[in-house]
């Protein structure tokens, strides 16, 4: 009969496993994707660098892992809030406020996440969970539609000139942060983006 794992066994290593990945996660953050090695996250952990291919088969899956993470994240937050409370316009301000000061409060991962050389299996995920935000900003862009308080537009394109201008205005900050303070970079990016949707002048 073959080996099962025992219930203990199998938490064990679905806990070491979360751990590993909540290292690789905060090396990622400190030093971007291309210094990330696996011995790095494996002192992070504080294990042999042999043991993190007993829970992933290369570094390459470790860093998919990581980045669908912390990614999925960011996503979950920005659908939370562009469902929430308020009209279309409101919830597409807050939106874009929560996402750019969650950035600008974790740069090192933020920065990873949008822009940071990576190996083409991240770059295949990053285009993905664009993908994903743009369906988010569409929906919302589709709603002030429907209420009257967005003009007439291909909502998908426009979702997509959101999600491609907010990570650009956001690439110089993350990697080197300039003279702007927080507050202002956000009244900047906000109003940008209302403009790009067409929501009025207030």
């Amino acid at each position: 009969m073959p080996y099962r794992k025992t219930p203990s066994e199998i938490r064990r290593l679905e806990a070491a496993r979360e751990h590993l990945v909540a290292c690789a996660t905060s090396v990622v953050a400190e030093v971007g994707w291309a210094q990330t090695s696996v011995t790095a996250v494996a002192d992070s952990a504080g294990i042999a660098a042999g043991s993190v291919y007993q829970h992933f088969p290369s570094k390459a899956a470790l860093a998919v892992e990581v980045f669908r993470r912390a990614a999925g994240r960011e996503v979950e937050v920005l659908g939370e809030v562009l469902d929430g409370e308020g009209d279309p316009v409101e919830r597409l301000t807050r939106g874009i406020e929560v996402f750019a000061r969650r950035a600008l409060e974790n740069r090192g991962l933020a920065y990873a996440l949008l822009a940071a050389p990576a190996e083409a299996a991240v770059g295949a995920e990053r285009l993905e969970f664009r993908r994903r935000y743009r369906a988010l900003f569409a929906e919302v862009v589709r709603q002030g539609m429907a209420a009257g308080l967005l003009p007439a537009q291909n909502g998908e394109i426009t979702a997509a000139a959101l999600t491609g201008a907010i990570g650009e205005v956001l690439v110089d900050p993350l990697g080197t942060p300039s003279g702007h303070t927080t507050d202002e970079l956000l009244t900047d990016l906000t109003a940008m983006a209302l403009r790009c949707a067409g929501a009025p002048a207030v």
